[in-house]
């Protein structure tokens, strides 16, 4: 069974990220949550930088409900990686991104996921329209159906 591709040319963003040396397994490549955390920060980094968000005294935060990842080629410390982002689906309190992870100039990726993250009230935990300006950064990321 063949996997789709996921080429460089889907993604709207990218943030560079450094590997380092506790990444790597026993096996000696990097672990598979370790993913997560790229597609984390990469969504963060976007989020703070283009959105807006305060992730420290902001009246709201997004919260992950739902991720999933999966794996084409390995890749190890030490290697410059480039996580792509884009936007699959953007509701009234929520955002599907999709992501994909590629080797520094490389044009298919070696991971590529998802995941959603519903924006809530900071003080009650409840959904919370995007704020506008977050909107804004997103929609920006957003792909045609």
């Amino acid at each position: 069974m063949s996997q789709p591709q996921h080429l460089r040319s889907d993604y709207r963003h990218f943030q560079a990220i450094t590997t380092r040396w506790h990444d790597n397994d026993l096996y000696g490549h990097v672990n598979n949550v370790t993913y997560y955390s790229y597609f984390d920060s990469a969504v963060n980094t976007y989020l703070i930088e283009v959105g807006g968000l305060d992730i420290h005294n902001g009246e709201v935060v997004g919260f992950v409900v739902s991720s999933a990842c999966d794996y084409f080629a390995s890749i190890a410390f030490p290697e410059a990686v480039e996580v792509g982002l884009r936007v699959g689906k953007l509701g009234n309190s929520s955002v599907q991104y999709e992501l994909a992870v590629f080797k520094a100039g490389e044009n298919e990726a070696c991971a590529a996921g998802r995941f959603v993250h519903v924006f809530v009230d900071r003080a009650s935990n409840r959904p919370v329209s995007i704020p506008e300006r977050l909107r804004t950064a997103l929609a920006a990321l957003l792909v045609p159906v």
